[in-house]
């Protein structure tokens, strides 16, 4: 019988649609081939090391010693010795005011007490010359006593006179503006031949200390106890200030100095505690009044297991590492013990352990990795710096 040649096309293609089918059944599979290739990952390996810990807060300037300069006489500014911004020392001459009415009124106290003295001078002639005559009734006790009471009377002027006389030179005194304190001159509010009082309500200037400079800053009240141990220490509390920033985010170092001083009470609507710190300031980097950032050191963990943060991931059940074992990680849980922007201390795992520090997002517990060859320098995670 012979066969259409229809047939043989059908046929045909029965044929080759088979041997796809059977082809496609058989060949490896992408999924198959998507599940067994290996998840890059970075490596870096678990450090022990010393660790300090830090509380940070925000903090104002301000400065130990700052005076307002006020007149304590009236009268006419006469001089300003002194310029805006002019470091001046403890006793300096700032300014002077019109003395003329002061030296006057100096002079005629002077003047009085000279009269009172030789008057009191005469009277105490006259009372011994009384007492002599009264020895043999020569003068009545009534005169004796007379002269006496005048006696007192005229000590008592010449005292008078001589307090008048000091009152006038401390008068005269404060026609010479002083500094009380070694600082900065701040900006002048008041020109030369301007007349002073002493109820004006503006000064004339002020002083502020610059060096040393002191910083209050606040923090949370669960910190006390630690805080009253710094104090009690030997050795005084570290405590750094930076300028937007604390250090690790790049913030610029304006000084160390010590604590020095716990309020005496705890702010009962914000439930922290203002404390106080003490910085050397030669190169006047703080400023009274400028906002900064403290790092106090509260404790030294020795001997810490560290990590950067970005290692650690957090689960439902807590935190977790991806440690890798062969060509394979495991899921190893971990104990976050202190973080910052730098570090974090663990517990959980041993020193020198390889773990997974870029790439968990793809991962699960026994996944194949491979280590990515192009991985940068470890950082060290305790000073920030790259090593080899």
């Amino acid at each position: 019988m012979r066969i259409k040649p229809r047939s043989l096309v059908i046929c045909a293609l029965l044929i080759a649609l088979a041997g796809t089918a059977l082809w496609l059944v058989n060949r490896p599979g992408k999924e198959n081939s998507t599940t067994a290739a290996a998840i890059p990952v970075r490596i870096v390996s678990v450090k022990q090391q010393d660790v300090p810990r830090f509380v940070s807060g925000i903090g104002s300037v301000l400065s130990l010693h700052s005076v307002v300069i006020r007149p304590q006489v009236e009268g006419v500014l006469t001089r300003v010795l002194v310029k805006e911004g002019q470091a001046v020392k403890q006793g300096d001459l700032l300014a002077t005011i019109d003395d003329r009415s002061i030296r006057a009124s100096l002079e005629q106290a002077k003047a009085q007490l000279g009269q009172s003295q030789a008057q009191l001078q005469v009277a105490e002639v006259d009372l011994k010359r009384y007492r002599l005559l009264s020895t043999d009734n020569s003068v009545s006790k009534q005169t004796l006593d007379q002269q006496q009471a005048l006696f007192n009377q005229l000590k008592a002027t010449a005292l008078g006179n001589q307090a008048a006389i000091d009152a006038a030179q401390v008068q005269l005194s404060y026609t010479q503006i002083r500094s009380p304190v070694s600082g900065r001159v701040g900006i002048r509010n008041v020109d030369e031949g301007n007349f002073l009082r002493v109820a004006d309500a503006q000064g004339l200037f002020s002083v502020t200390q610059i060096d040393p400079i002191g910083v209050e800053f606040s923090l949370p009240q669960q910190l006390l106890p630690t805080l009253q141990g710094l104090l009690a220490a030997q050795t005084p509390a570290v405590v750094q200030a930076y300028l937007e920033g604390d250090g690790d985010s790049g913030g610029t170092l304006l000084g160390e100095g010590k604590l020095t001083l716990i309020d005496n009470q705890v702010a009962a609507n914000t439930g922290t505690i203002r404390v106080k710190a003490e910085f050397a300031n030669p190169d006047a980097r703080l400023w009274p009044g400028q906002l900064v950032t403290l790092k106090l050191q509260t404790a030294l963990d020795q001997k810490a297991l560290v990590v950067p943060p970005q290692v650690v991931q957090r689960g439902i059940d807590g935190h977790y590492v991806y440690r890798l074992n062969g060509n394979k990680v495991d899921s190893i849980p971990v104990k976050v013990l202190y973080q910052d922007s730098v570090l974090n201390i663990i517990a959980g795992v041993e020193v020198g352990d390889p773990l997974v520090s870029d790439g968990q997002s793809r991962l699960k517990p026994g996944a194949h990795v491979e280590v990515a060859p192009d991985a940068p320098p470890v950082e060290d995670v305790a000073s920030g710096k790259e090593r080899p």
